[in-house]
C-alpha cells in the first residue's frame, strides 16, 4: 500500500469517527436528519454505523479484511446517503460529498482487495 493510500484511509477512518459522534450528539445533525425525512432511530443507526465503520477502517491497519469490510460498509452507507440527498432534491453541491465518499471508499476497498 502506498503512503498516499495509507494517509487517505487514515483520514477516512478519523472522519467517520468524527461524523458518527456528530450524528449522535449534534443539534445540527438532528435538524439535518429531520430535513432528510429520517427518524431519530435512523439518525442513531447512521451515527453508530459511522463510528463502527471508522473504527473498522483504523483497526484494519492491523487486520486488512476488517478494513476492506469497513470500507465497503461505509461505501454503502454513503451510497444510501447520496440517494437520500437525491430524493429530497438537494443541490448538486450538497449531494456531491456523499457521492465522492461512496466512490472513494469503493475504490479503496477494490484497491486493497485486487490491486495491492
Amino acid at each position: 500500500m502506498t503512503i498516499a493510500h495509507t494517509i487517505l484511509i487514515g483520514l477516512i477512518g478519523f472522519s467517520f469517527l468524527y461524523y458518527g459522534v456528530s450524528c449522535l450528539s449534534s443539534n445540527f445533525m438532528t435538524t439535518e436528519f429531520e430535513r432528510f425525512g429520517l427518524s431519530t432511530l435512523q439518525r442513531k443507526i447512521t451515527g453508530v454505523a459511522q463510528i463502527i465503520g471508522g473504527l473498522g477502517v483504523l483497526l484494519g491497519f492491523f487486520y486488512m479484511p476488517l478494513q476492506v469490510a469497513a470500507l465497503i460498509g461505509i461505501s454503502l452507507l454513503m451510497l444510501l446517503g447520496w440517494g437520500v440527498r437525491l430524493k429530497i432534491k438537494d443541490t448538486f453541491m450538497a449531494a456531491l460529498p456523499s457521492f465522492i465518499f461512496f466512490v472513494l471508499n469503493a475504490y479503496l476497498a477494490y484497491y486493497l482487495t485486487f490491486i495491492r
